[in-house]
């Protein structure tokens, strides 16, 4: 379509421009008449073949034009935004005839002559469409002027444009988490014997209540891992037994909800009248609490100084769980590890894992303390807002009528859950509490607009706590029923 001057004129009513118009001529033959060849589009015949079209007899085929419709009849959104308005044209053909049509846009202006070649017995279809950019509000109507083989003109198709800008919804800063570690003692001499020799201790501080995950790191290598509820300060920690003289240093990583590190606590072990090194040994003992299920493993490392046959168990707070047996060729160390084993009963409050090994005349064994099973706190999602019923009182009062919703807050376990609601982004009512465990359904209801006969526009459900979640925003559309006549 050419910019001048319906582009002139297309912006008196908030179109762009630039007028994207175009026509998808499909032409589909009546079942009587399928195997009959379908013409394409054609470039405008002129004036004279237009006035030949316009001049037809009475004899001229029949013709009818369905009511445009717009792809985007009540858009409300960002802006520009296209538009596409189509429409159908029946021609009852008998031999050859060429079909002439042009839009007519709301603002008084006429889109160029288009026309088709038909041919054939029977009805023919023509399905005719046009594009328009919006980059502003406006309300308006197309339609379609038949101008041959007979004239007729289409209803009006109406629609509206609504530009608006995209809600952002800023996230809020999470709480403030730092960490601090010691060594206790920070210096070792002595016998270096199974039990702990160095007790690793560290206190997280955090801004406001939340959940915490860290994990220790020993000398560059991470040793264990944690979650906990931290309300103001708490205190966590783990300990070593050093088989060997050795100095090194202890971490603590925070890893949410904000990566952070504490302090180096830096150790030294001296082992003095060590006695001689026994054929099998086991050290490096780290246990894991997993609070998915509540369940704990662990990994320890068995070493040898030589060929042996070497046998090992695994024990949950004194109670055998697990055996099994390595081979050692010659000197050597390996890992063994305790799969994950369910925790019951006062072992879910924490406890001690041990390993022992014997082989080659020797035996040796390493205990490591394990956390505590912690609840997962629940979590909250929402169902997408639907529109429930309509309430018509308010139409006696010049007013559109009251508009009802419902959506559904699912948790995964027992919790309060606080929500609000959103219509047309604005805050509607004060924030509400309800006790939720599994699914329930909430609802909301809104009054009619003022001197109008309908009430429309979007609306959203916004949860606040125990997990921030949207149902996403929903337009919603009501009307007045029409009197009924006397």
């Amino acid at each position: 379509m050419k910019s001048s001057p319906l582009a002139r004129k297309a912006a008196a009513f908030g179109a762009s421009a630039t007028v994207l118009a175009g026509m998808v001529a499909a032409l589909v033959a009546s079942p009587a008449q399928a195997a009959t060849p379908v013409a394409t589009a054609a470039p405008a015949a002129g004036t004279a073949g237009l006035s030949a079209a316009a001049t037809a007899t009475k004899s001229a085929p029949k013709v009818s034009v369905s009511t445009p419709r717009a792809s985007k009849a009540d858009y409300e959104g960002s802006c520009p935004v296209n538009v596409t308005f189509s429409s159908k044209i029946k021609v009852a053909v008998k031999g050859k005839t060429t079909l002439a049509y042009r839009w007519l846009h709301g603002d008084g202006s006429k889109g160029k002559i288009e026309t088709v070649k038909l041919k054939g017995h029977g009805a023919k279809y023509v399905k005719v469409s046009e594009k328009l950019s919006f980059k502003e509000n406006v309300k308006g109507w197309e339609a379609v002027q038949v101008l041959g083989p007979r004239k007729a003109v289409s209803k009006k198709g109406y629609f509206s444009v609504s530009c608006q800008s995209p809600i952002v919804i800023e996230e809020e800063q999470g709480p403030e988490v730092s960490a601090r570690v010691w060594a206790s003692p920070s210096s070792y001499v002595g016998a270096c014997t199974p039990g702990d020799k160095i007790d690793f201790t560290g206190r997280i501080k955090v801004s406001d209540p939340t959940w915490v995950k860290y994990r220790w790191v020993l000398n560059g290598k991470v040793v264990d891992y944690g979650r906990t509820k931290v309300y103001s300060s708490k205190t966590v920690g783990f300990g070593i037994s050093p088989r060997e003289s050795q100095r090194g240093y202890a971490q603590l990583e925070i890893l949410g909800p904000d990566r952070t590190s504490s302090n180096r606590a830096y150790y030294k072990v001296w082992c003095k009248d060590e006695a001689p090194a026994t054929r099998v040994s086991v050290s490096s003992l780290v246990t894991a609490t997993n609070n998915d299920g509540c369940k704990v493993g662990a990994h320890a490392t068995l070493s040898s100084i030589g060929r042996a046959r070497v046998e090992y168990t695994w024990l949950v707070n004194g109670k055998a769980v697990d055996s099994d047996y390595a081979y050692f060729s010659g000197a050597g160390s390996r890992t063994v590890t305790l799969s994950d084993r369910v925790l019951a009963g006062d072992a879910t409050k924490g406890g001690k894992i041990t390993l022992t090994a014997s082989g080659a005349g020797s035996t040796d064994s390493i205990t490591q303390s394990y956390a505590a099973c912690e609840t997962p706190k629940p979590t909250v999602s929402v169902s997408a807002v639907s529109q429930t019923g309509q309430r018509n009182d308010m139409c006696a009062d010049k007013r559109g009528p009251g508009v009802d919703f419902k959506a559904t807050l699912t948790s995964t376990g027992a919790t309060t859950v606080k929500y609000y609601w959103l219509v047309n982004g604005e805050k509607d009512g004060g924030e509400l509490t309800r006790e939720v465990n599994g699914s329930l359904d909430v609802t909301w209801g809104i009054g009619g607009t003022h001197n109008a006969s309908e009430t429309k526009g979007n609306i959203q459900l916004v949860v606040v706590s125990p997990t921030s979640v949207t149902s996403g925003n929903a337009a919603f559309s009501a009307v007045c029923p029409k009197p009924v006549a006397g």
